[in-house]
C-alpha cells in the first residue's frame, strides 16, 4: 500500500505529518517517531474516554422522567 492510498485528515497537524517524506529518517528515528505517535494516541483515547463518561453522566442527569 502506498502512502497516497491512506486516508488523511485535512488542514491539521496530522495531515502535515502524513505528507512528510520518511526516506530521510533512520530506523531508530522512525521507531522514536512511532513511540511518540503511540503516546499521543493513548493521550487522545484517554481524553475521549473521560469526555464519553462525562457525557454519559450528563445524559443520565438530564434524561426525561418517564411517566408513572
Amino acid at each position: 500500500m502506498d502512502d497516497e492510498d491512506l486516508p488523511r485528515p485535512r488542514g491539521d497537524a496530522a495531515s502535515q505529518l502524513a505528507r512528510e517524506p520518511l526516506d530521510t529518517y533512520s530506523q531508530d528515528e522512525l521507531m522514536e517517531r512511532v513511540a511518540l505517535l503511540e503516546a499521543e494516541i493513548a493521550r487522545i483515547k484517554a481524553h475521549h474516554a473521560m469526555v464519553a463518561e462525562k457525557r454519559k453522566l450528563a445524559d443520565a442527569l438530564f434524561k426525561p422522567r418517564e411517566p408513572s
